[in-house]
């Protein structure tokens, strides 16, 4: 029994392993800002949706269980709207709650409608998460290195969807592609498909793509080992995943951007200060003149 306890405390510990302030503040400002990128940029394709016949939409499954209203063009352009507007004053840190949940519920309703025509992205998973959690921790400043637990496990559990996310892919490809993902020409396909030009090149080589298909599935497989390593040494590993994604993106021109995002909970960005930075760049302010 005791041993039981002892376990189940350093899962507890593991979970509510707490993280300085200014890292949730820091992780925040870059969600909330990355949602107004996303949509004026990057999804701003879901408001063609607006001018689809409704016979169209085929919801996905949490579509059907609430159920959502079918999508219609006061609904499609007041959520931009209104999304942009919140992201813009959650990214602030001020009111995280009272912003926080509207932009949760409101983004989760703008990817469902995104989804639910036919094709459904993998690489939103831990962003969703993400912004699902990080109301919960409250108010977080820039700079603050009081430690936080309930910030630890908005962290961790964004952290684990990440990891999720690469392990449930692999479980994916041989659930449904089997040996042949592995062994096949799934990846000659997609250079062929949507290649760059550095991509082609690697055509003329020999077995080196079935060698990639079968790198990949091993580093997605492995991936959940990341919580075994020391902190630092996690750092450095998480620097290597997003190369990986760098070579994604500049062979077949897959981005992840969502996903990219939600892994710089990994990343101790308390470190990170703009402000500061600019604020030295500037140099020190003269004293005001005294008047004559």
């Amino acid at each position: 029994m005791a041993s039981v306890r002892s376990v189940a405390a350093k899962v507890g510990g593991w979970f509510y392993e707490a993280v300085p302030l200014g890292r949730v503040a820091a992780f925040r400002t870059l969600c909330y800002l990355f949602v107004v990128a996303d949509l004026m940029v990057f999804t701003n394709w879901v408001r063609s949706h607006a001018s689809v016949p409704g016979s169209l939409y085929q919801p996905l499954a949490i579509g059907r269980i609430l159920p959502l209203p079918t999508p219609t063009p006061l609904l499609i352009n007041g959520i931009y709207v209104a999304l942009i507007v919140l992201a813009l004053l959650a990214a602030t840190g001020r009111a995280p709650r009272l912003l926080g949940w509207p932009v949760f519920l409101l983004y989760l309703e703008w990817m469902i409608i995104a989804m639910s025509y036919g094709k459904v992205d993998h690489d939103r998973v831990g962003f969703l998460v993400a912004l699902a959690v990080l109301p919960t921790v409250g108010r977080a400043r820039h700079g603050d290195a009081t430690r936080s637990e309930s910030g630890g496990w908005a962290l961790r559990c964004t952290q684990i969807a990440v990891i999720a996310t690469y392990f449930l892919a692999s479980w994916a490809k041989l659930r449904f592609g089997g040996i042949a993902w592995l062994s096949g020409a799934t990846l000659t396909r997609a250079v062929l498909r949507r290649g760059t030009w550095a991509a082609r090149l690697l055509l003329d080589v020999p077995g080196l793509l079935v060698a990639a298909q079968w790198g990949i599935v091993l580093f997605e497989l492995a991936s959940p080992l990341i919580f075994f390593l020391k902190e630092r040494w996690r750092v450095w590993a998480i620097g290597g995943f997003y190369v990986f994604h760098v070579v994604v993106f500049s062979t077949i021109t897959i981005s992840f951007l969502p996903h990219l995002v939600a892994m710089a909970a990994f990343l101790p960005l308390e470190k990170v200060r703009p402000v500061e930075w600019a604020k030295r760049l500037r140099g020190p302010r003269e004293p005001a003149k005294s008047a004559a």
